[in-house]
């Protein structure tokens, strides 16, 4: 059903060409694919997770030339047309990655939870990435060859907040235009359960932000420990002018092992940022050797 929704042209557009990526899937799929007609399958001979499969799409459709990469589920969840809407604001320059607003609050078959889920998580990833973001998690996506070039995904669990963080922190421009999507075939297999995906989508959160903005994070966490020791410090001393100050030392004490881990989270900070601008290199070197790849 994917497949046949997807459009065979667009205004713009001079050749539209689909790529599978067949994720260690034991059933027919690519079998069915070669029978619908698709231009190129790859993947994986073991499952290797859905950040994985992306980044395999993607640097296919890099080293096969695409101009512009859509990406979309296998699930039949988005609706096909509405590639001309993801691909438009691309054409004219106006963005460099395009994302399918679901306007998930009007979802019915998605309850009132997980609605309150997928607001606050798109705000916080919102607030990481830079950008104004509406639908963070969503996989109805498209994306300039230069704005591929730019991304590299580390997470083993979904490429969706990965990518638009990164894309935030590059100064990628990112756009949202609001899509349809069909009825729920199946449950997500992405994760267990609802507590699952929001274990591992904060911890993603956490860690990308932290690989772009370390400084930021260890110096925040440095203050907190920071002002924490200089309050026991002053009570200390408050104590101390009291003529009191021997019954607590222990004020002193902690306040003192307070501020030297404050001062060593500086420091790990300031290695660690360090160690972000190396990566950018290296990815500016790997950038150019994907280019080169077509």
């Amino acid at each position: 059903m994917t497949i046949r929704d997807l459009p065979r042209s667009l205004p713009g557009i001079d050749e539209i060409e689909v790529l599978i990526i067949n994720d260690g899937s034991e059933d027919r799929t690519c079998e069915v694919a070669k029978e619908c007609g698709v231009h190129h399958i790859v993947g994986f001979a073991k499952n290797r997770g859905l950040a994985k499969a992306f980044m395999c799409g993607m640097n296919a459709s890099l080293e096969r030339g695409a101009d512009i990469i859509v990406n979309t589920d296998a699930d039949n969840q988005y609706v096909g047309a509405d590639i001309s809407k993801l691909v438009e604001p691309l054409l004219h320059g106006k963005a460099d990655v395009v994302i399918g607003d679901r306007e998930t609050h009007t979802i019915d078959h998605f309850s009132h939870f997980k609605k309150f889920l997928q607001r606050h998580g798109s705000f916080i990833a919102g607030y990481l990435s830079g950008a104004k973001t509406s639908d963070a998690t969503s996989g109805f996506r498209a994306f300039t060859r230069e704005a591929a070039l730019e991304l590299n995904i580390i997470s083993d669990f979904s490429y969706t907040l990965e990518t638009l963080i990164q894309a935030g922190r590059k100064r990628l421009a990112v756009q949202f235009v609001s899509v349809r999507t069909n009825e729920k075939l199946r449950e997500s297999r992405l994760f267990k359960n609802i507590f699952q995906f929001v274990k591992r989508s904060g911890s993603t959160m956490i860690r990308i932000y932290t690989t772009y903005e370390p400084l930021k994070v260890f110096l925040g966490i440095a203050a907190v420990f920071l002002t924490s020791g200089l309050f026991l410090f002053a009570r200390f001393l408050i104590f101390y002018l009291q003529g009191s100050g021997g019954g607590h030392i222990q004020s002193l004490i902690l306040g003192a092992l307070l501020c030297l881990l404050a001062g060593f989270l500086a420091i790990l900070g300031i290695l660690a940022d360090m160690i972000t601008a190396n990566r950018k290199l290296i990815e500016e070197i790997l950038k150019r050797e994907r280019d080169h790849c077509k």
